[in-house]
């Protein structure tokens, strides 16, 4: 028998989960049905396609051949799909999009906006760290993706949107708190708090002091933002982070941005898309919301914020 529809997309959620458990649960499925899919799969195409090494399941040279081809079928489905809501107008379809972890903050109301304003459109979100976004990326398997460093790659295209400022925060009780601008070469001395390696902020931050002589002492690696800002109101040390996700801790006094010399880093959001894959009606629309409403607003009210705690004694 020919594989189903079905059964190929089961096949491309256990490969990007690594196993049936959450598999089954991101489709909505009991394990054992979704075992015996694979398995009749298998069966009727006669070669494995996974190979269990530890807990994890990876795909097998056969697997990664049908994997492929699933995408390809799932890819042709979704042009089709485009061309079908352009004859519909936007106010049909279907919108799928993956963000860095930062762009949490925010990405999810706009979403939410924007589907308000168009109610017919199914919308879908992904909030991961750089690496996962970059590897959905590399597999087409989504519209549209938010970060602040694209890859490189002649595949890529990425649309500045806005800018991202990054600020050194710091616990209410440190002793910096209050003091204006703090040499940076001062930033040698301080313990960190970091995110993992390859997470867009840090990237930025090392490159950006690197340049000026500064290497900074990590001593605690973290893997959200959200387990960084913890961390810094624990005492653990300072952090950079970008001032979307900051905004709520600093108005409350919970984080304090420093005034630190040369600081904030410029940094920038861009919107990145494969440049052989079309966009559909409904993802350009959304781009172009996003570049000249959506997040020019939102950082001119980043930035209001920003100055109105730099102006506070």
């Amino acid at each position: 028998m020919p594989p189903t529809l079905h059964q190929l997309h089961i096949l491309d959620v256990v490969a990007e989960e690594g196993g049936v458990t959450r598999a089954a649960a991101r489709l909505h499925l009991t394990q054992p049905t979704l075992s015996i899919q694979l398995k009749q799969l298998a069966d009727d195409l006669g070669e494995p396609l996974f190979e269990q090494v530890g807990r994890r399941l990876y795909l097998t040279d056969a697997g990664h051949h049908v994997r492929a081809a699933a995408r390809s079928i799932a890819h042709e489905i979704a042009a089709l799909e485009a061309r079908l809501s352009a004859r519909r107008g936007i106010e049909q379809g279907r919108l799928r999009m993956t963000v860095v972890s930062t762009a949490e903050y925010f990405m999810p109301r706009l979403l939410g906006e924007f589907q308000r304003a168009h109610p017919g459109i199914d919308v879908s979100l992904q909030v991961l760290n750089r690496a996962e976004v970059i590897k959905r990326l590399e597999e087409s398997a989504d519209d549209l993706y938010l970060m602040t460093r694209p890859p490189e790659g002649s595949g890529i295209r990425a649309e500045p949107m806005a800018r991202n400022p990054l600020i050194v925060a710091a616990a209410p009780t440190h002793p910096w708190c209050g003091r204006r601008r703090i040499p940076v070469k001062a930033l040698a001395g301080e313990s960190f708090v970091v995110r993992e390696p390859g997470s867009g902020t840090r990237l930025s931050t090392e490159e950006w002091l690197r340049t000026r002589g500064v290497t900074v002492s990590a001593r605690l690696e973290l893997g959200s933002n959200e387990a960084v800002k913890q961390a810094v109101r624990g005492g653990f040390g300072l952090a950079v982070l970008s001032a979307y996700a900051l905004l709520l801790e600093a108005e409350h006094g919970l984080i304090v941005p420093l005034d630190v010399a040369g600081f904030p880093i410029p940094s920038r959001w861009h919107l990145v898309t494969r440049a052989a894959r079309p966009l559909s009606p409904v993802a350009e629309v959304f781009r172009a919301h996003l570049k000249t409403q959506a997040m020019p607003e939102l950082a001119r009210a980043v930035q209001a914020g920003l100055g109105r705690r730099s102006a506070r004694p």
